[in-house]
């Protein structure tokens, strides 16, 4: 079994933000492998699929606790599944890489993400694979917070389509490859 982790923030008013880009993947991810055809169990405070991505047993989890909470539901998933942390995979916004671009590390800082920093209280380590999903840069004088929170621009939209598309390809990979060879090939700007 593989966890895989899309990080964002339930109900409406964040559908399509720029903080729920992780929620988007695993949305995308879903389709493709026929994980969205039945409603989503509840389970450990997030909505869970449970099945089959290429030949890998794979739960999919959005934590519905909000993004600074994650780490109880990625603790509860571990323990239930008794998972090692390089069994699970956490997709996340970044604003330090622009729309179209992503990068996948085994481990890494929380780099002030709070989604983040809460999944390392609960798993103890900060040694558990990761996938940014750029989402540019907050304008000058536009707060973080409300950049993050806000909804993408018509452009952004555009080319947050075949990002999309390339986060699930990398975690595909992932699945199935060595995470040195993994990073070599989509750590690189196509």
């Amino acid at each position: 079994m593989r966890l895989i982790v899309g990080l964002g923030n339930p109900g409406s008013e964040y559908a399509r933000t720029r903080h729920n880009a992780g929620f988007m993947v695993l949305d995308r991810l879903a389709q493709r492998h026929g994980l969205a055809d039945d409603k989503p169990k509840l389970k450990f405070h997030a909505e869970c699929r449970e099945g089959r991505v290429l030949d890998h047993r794979v739960a999919l989890l959005k934590p519905m606790t909000y993004m600074n909470r994650s780490g109880l539901t990625v603790g509860e998933a571990r323990s239930f599944y008794k998972l090692d942390p390089d069994d699970i995979l956490i997709v996340v916004d970044e604003t330090a890489l622009p729309v179209g671009r992503i990068r996948i590390r085994p481990s890494g800082s929380a780099g002030g993400h709070n989604g983040l920093s809460d999944i390392e209280l609960s798993l103890g380590t900060r040694a558990y694979p990761r996938l940014r999903v750029g989402v540019d840069e907050p304008p000058q004088r536009v707060a973080k917070k409300d950049y993050v929170l806000g909804r993408f621009t018509p452009d952004q939209v555009l080319r947050m389509e075949s990002t999309l598309d390339r986060a699930c390809d990398c975690i595909e990979c992932w699945l199935g490859d060595d995470i040195d060879a993994v990073m070599a090939r989509y750590n690189s700007p196509e």
